[in-house]
């Protein structure tokens, strides 16, 4: 039996992507900041702020996550996101939301990289894809509450010149909630045991490990998985150590250096810049699918569509929201039995389908909405299937993806690397779309659904799957086999060190316990 509580359900991101894209379209909020409203550069950039916030901050995640452990830089990154929310919440002037906003996507862009590399540091490789993708089955459902939010708090005090601010003050403060719980639950959840091996706190790591496994502690399984953690840090750790010898003294101005030369590695290692380029261009394509687009101006999008009237493109939007939230539900289900690769280049070429499909409608009838009501609303089944498309793919699947694929010396910086690529397309993405609406109309399709089809692309021919590996076997499959002969030997010295070397023996002499509650892994 699997006991661990996966700290995504309290996930406060979905709930904030969505909010902002229906209080865009309320008529007290375009009231009141009018003034960076009424341009579609300045709207663009009142949307895309918080991504630009969460790009800086995702980068200064990876050294704060080894430094202050996984989980004491999530309840950091809780503080920073509520002080933005509230300065959000009592704005009277368009510098308060972009202010409030710069400082939420702090914490969203620290929360975005955290929580999948826990999640993936204490999974075992049977359900690790499950459990990571549990963070986007909350962000879906998160988007989905909040859609409704939207369209409930736009009635208050009427829908046109007599709705009152409450209307969109109340959705932005609604945020703090899901923050709070997520602040406050994660006290309660286990250290990473990689971390904890990391720091030297060995019997923290193997407790940790036995507990979340509910296996004993002198398990076959528990002692091997704590002893390839242990093998694969005292390798790096004695690799560091012939590599910078002078930066070994535990300071803080070493640790520093290390950490800068980390980064540096992940463009000057060959094996490592195999990664860097399927983490960040696996992130590239998931942002260039166009999904924060629809997300961020669905309402707009809806309109242009033919579907006029605030409320009826607000409803189209809360209908995103359901689709895409019941669509993530057999990712979580399926991703360890399927693979990530089918998962992600089966989405990527519907999405690309469902792109053109509109582009076509848009491109006929642009002109004659109010004639060809019917395809219209065609049109707005096929962006709903979009949203089905990147809830059951790309939405879970990018992210396990680059939470599974790095060495444990440089997890926390790999992963927030591919994260940052992640938060500057999606600045980008927010920042150019009201202008590609405007100015390219249906090319704008046509654009989103030629970079979902590279996608697939991208996946079916340069990704290796990783589905059911551990992550110290990750190094297999991204080319580190071809270590050299001196680096094998300090391996096996290590593991022959350690004790690892005696499970090195066919699995069927595990004790047969072991085994049995391993299988029995999947009653999450």
């Amino acid at each position: 039996m699997f006991t661990f509580a996966n700290p995504s359900y309290r996930h406060p991101i979905g709930y904030n992507q969505g909010v902002f894209s229906g209080v865009l379209g309320m008529k007290s909020f375009n009231n009141r900041m009018a003034s960076a409203t009424d341009d579609p550069g300045t709207k663009g950039w009142l949307v895309s702020i918080l991504e630009l916030g969460a790009w800086f901050g995702v980068l200064c995640t990876g050294y704060l996550a080894d430094k202050l452990s996984r989980k004491y830089t999530i309840v950091l990154a809780v503080i920073v996101f509520c002080i933005g929310v509230v300065v959000q919440t009592a704005a009277f002037h368009p510098s308060s939301i972009f202010g409030g906003r710069f400082v939420t996507g702090l914490g969203v862009g620290s929360l975005s990289m955290a929580v999948p590399l826990y999640n993936a540091e204490l999974a075992p490789p049977e359900v690790r894809g499950s459990l990571v993708a549990l963070q986007q089955l909350a962000i879906t459902f998160g988007i989905m509450v909040s859609f409704w939010i939207d369209y409930g708090t736009n009635f208050i005090g009427g829908t046109g010149d007599t709705q009152v601010e409450a209307s969109w003050r109340i959705p932005l403060a609604l945020q703090l909630v899901p923050a709070l719980i997520l602040g406050f639950g994660i006290l309660f959840m286990p250290f990473s045991p990689r971390w904890l091996v990391n720091q030297g706190r060995d019997d923290e790591a193997i407790a940790v490990i036995s507990k979340v496994r509910n296996l004993p502690v002198d398990s076959d399984l528990i002692q091997i998985e704590f002893l390839e953690i242990k093998a694969q840090y005292l390798f790096e750790k004695e690799i560091s150590a012939v590599k910078f010898p002078q930066y070994q003294d535990g300071t803080f101005a070493s640790d520093f250096k290390l950490a800068v030369f980390d980064y540096m590695s992940l463009l000057t290692s060959k094996t490592l810049l195999f990664r860097t380029a399927v983490g960040t261009l696996t992130m590239f394509f998931q942002q260039w699918t166009g999904v924060n687009a629809i997300l961020y101006y669905a309402p707009s999008i809806f309109q242009s569509l033919g579907l006029t009237g605030n409320t009826v493109s607000l409803l189209a939007t809360g209908v995103v929201g359901i689709v895409m939230f019941l669509a993530t539900i057999p990712a979580v289900i399926w991703v360890d039995n399927a693979g990530r690769k089918p998962i992600l280049v089966s989405g990527a070429f519907i999405m690309a389908a469902c792109h053109i499909i509109v582009a076509i409608l848009t491109g006929l009838f642009h002109d004659s909405w109010q004639t060809h009501t019917a395809a219209g609303w065609v049109a707005c089944a096929f962006v709903w299937i979009f949203s089905m498309a990147f809830g059951y793919s790309w939405g879970p699947c990018a992210w396990i993806l680059v939470a599974e694929i790095w060495p444990l010396s440089i997890r926390g910086k790999g992963v927030s690397i591919a994260a940052s690529s992640n938060w500057m397309n999606n600045f980008i993405v927010g920042q150019v779309t009201p202008s590609m609406m405007a100015h390219l109309g249906f090319g704008t399709f046509v654009f989103f659904g030629t970079f979902s089809f590279l996608g697939g692309l991208f996946v079916l021919f340069f990704v290796p799957e990783t589905k059911g590996l551990s992550l110290e076997e990750m190094d297999e499959i991204f080319g580190s086999q071809g270590l050299a002969a001196a680096d094998q030997e300090r391996q096996e010295a290590i593991n022959h060190r350690i004790g690892l070397s005696k499970y090195d023996r066919d699995p069927s002499d595990i004790h047969e316990h072991d085994v049995s509650e391993k299988m029995d892994i999947k009653d999450v």
